[in-house]
């Protein structure tokens, strides 16, 4: 046994981001109010495409969300309130934090326009599965 690190981890610095944000929006199907819209800044991706960090933004509205993946967010700014389905509101202001699993579904309420540091992990590709 060594104590060396492992040299396939490496240490990724997130900062400013040369590309321009990817624009979005919910599909209209899921849109239960409003006319929100999302910017993401992409900072950091990794090599096999399933790990990527960042900043995402939303403009007001609400929309039904489900979740294939695993998020940690943090908001930076605004107000937002993600409900899960069949269970109670919880309200989102600057420096909360939250985890959302797969299999994750609610809503998604923007109250506040609001703009939230994330890092998600996508499940494997169904032949690593």
């Amino acid at each position: 046994m060594t104590d060396a690190p492992d040299a396939a981890m490496r240490l990724h610095l997130l900062g400013a981001v040369a590309e321009p944000p990817e624009e979005s929006a919910p599909p209209p199907d899921r849109v239960i109010e409003g006319a929100p819209t999302f910017r993401t800044y992409v900072h950091y991706e990794a090599p096999d495409g399933r790990l990527f960090a960042g900043v995402w933004e939303a403009t007001t509205g609400t929309w039904r969300v489900a979740y294939d993946e695993w998020e940690w967010c943090r908001l930076r700014s605004g107000r937002c309130v993600v409900t899960p389905d069949g269970g109670e509101p919880k309200a989102l202001g600057p420096g909360d934090a939250m985890v959302l699993e797969p299999g994750f579904t609610g809503v998604w309420s923007v109250i506040e326009p609001c703009a939230k540091d994330f890092v998600v992990m996508l499940p494997p590709a169904a032949e690593d599965a």
